[in-house]
């Protein structure tokens, strides 16, 4: 797609890995359609504010430090979100999924994996 993230994608998720100040960030495409850029850093703890910035009409990219107990014992997973709603316009739709390999192959240490067009494919059940 000729989409390519830019260096300070990579340098916010490794923030995120690492210092764990952060708990998610959002990444999309710059409004010349040439870059992925990051969108927004937060270390707001509350999975559903994250959900409030998947747009429900344009697509953008996640990742998320995704905290959960396991055998009793507290895990931590980082859970790559590609959000691309039924709603959003059909040519960004196809920019957006073009794009995801060159953001996705930036971001080591990713644990999921998780394709969202509506919000019950995204919930924290799911």
């Amino acid at each position: 797609s000729g989409v390519v993230p830019a260096p300070e994608c990579r340098e916010a998720f490794t923030k995120l890995k690492m210092s764990k100040t952060l708990k998610y960030i959002t990444f999309k495409i710059n409004d010349k359609k040439t870059e992925i850029i990051v969108d927004k850093e937060s270390s707001d703890a509350n999975y559903e504010t994250f959900l409030t910035d998947l747009p429900p009409h344009a697509c953008k990219w996640a990742v998320y430090d995704f905290e959960f107990t396991e055998d009793g014992s507290p895990r931590n997973k980082l859970c790559f979100f590609s959000w691309s709603p039924d709603t959003a316009p059909i040519r960004a739709k196809m920019v957006h999924a073009a794009s995801k390999d060159a953001l996705r192959k930036t971001l080591d240490g990713i644990g999921a994996d998780i394709q969202g067009t509506d919000s019950v494919e995204v919930s924290f059940e799911a």
